[in-house]
């Protein structure tokens, strides 16, 4: 039977990004926090990547620049894929970075008619294949930083990390607690909406590597896989979302005509 979500619609007079989930947002008080770090979490084939730049293309629409910085899949691949889902890139201005030291030159080149997405390709580098941009452990911290602090500079509000995993593999923190900490609140700190991919492994113990993110984030969104009947269905809730009374309730989740929706039981659910 499908719920009623009463008096969650509130912004609760704080500013929210939505997360254009049809039906989660409602029952979240319309959306994250802004400025808030997030865990998008879950196992592999749950749209983490895709419903991390849904949101950032639709405020990209609403005239709000960000950022996607991938570690993983190249630029290609990753606009490739996107293009199959139904996002129209035509709409929105993308500009692609592959080298760091051309960040600072494609954030000039952000065109005020037109809002930006900043896809930042940073696999090259995990590759070796940019000469003279050997990267590590430090050199991503301060790269990230650097980038997050040019973003404010052109007035971009979204960051999306994809993903903490590969992040990882680069990084070899001697203290994570104290590392991760740090990271956390300069992304925080910087005002800037943070959404950070990570991988859950497939016994679902953790939302990440150190078991301490989903304690630092301000937000966790979980995302699953379920098999039922020989039918896999995706799924989807809040399991955290500081300054927020929100529903955590499991949704199904689909994808369909380009539009993501959180429903119960395959109903939408009665707002």
């Amino acid at each position: 039977m499908a719920k009623k979500l009463e008096g969650r619609e509130s912004t609760s007079g704080i500013p929210r990004i939505k997360t254009y989930i049809q039906g989660l947002d409602e029952g979240m008080q319309g959306g994250i926090p802004a400025g808030s770090v997030v865990l998008i979490s879950g196992v592999s084939g749950t749209m983490k990547s895709s419903i991390s730049f849904n949101i950032l293309f639709n405020e990209a629409l609403k005239g709000n620049n960000g950022l996607y910085l991938t570690l993983e899949q190249s630029s290609e691949s990753f606009m490739m894929h996107l293009r199959s889902l139904g996002f129209d890139l035509n709409k929105v201005n993308i500009v692609t970075v592959s080298n760091p030291v051309e960040f600072d030159s494609k954030i000039k080149e952000l065109k005020s008619g037109k809002s930006s997405i900043v896809l930042a390709d940073m696999s090259l580098l995990r590759k070796g294949a940019v000469k003279g941009a050997e990267i590590g452990s430090s050199t991503l911290t301060a790269m990230i930083k650097t980038f997050v602090n040019r973003l404010k500079e052109a007035n971009c509000s979204l960051f999306v990390l994809d993903s903490m995993s590969a992040f990882y593999i680069i990084s070899s923190f001697e203290k994570p607690r104290q590392d991760l900490f740090n990271f956390f609140a300069f992304l925080r700190d910087s005002g800037i909406t943070s959404l950070l991919i990570s991988e859950m492994p497939l016994k679902r113990d953790r939302y990440g590597d150190y078991e301490i993110e989903e304690f630092l984030a301000d937000g966790v969104i979980k995302l699953d896989l379920v098999e039922r009947q020989r039918k896999v269905t995706r799924e989807i809730s809040v399991v955290k979302m500081r300054a927020t009374n929100c529903i955590n309730d499991v949704f199904s989740l689909e994808f369909n005509k380009g539009k993501f929706s959180a429903l119960y039981g395959g109903q939408p659910p009665l707002l």
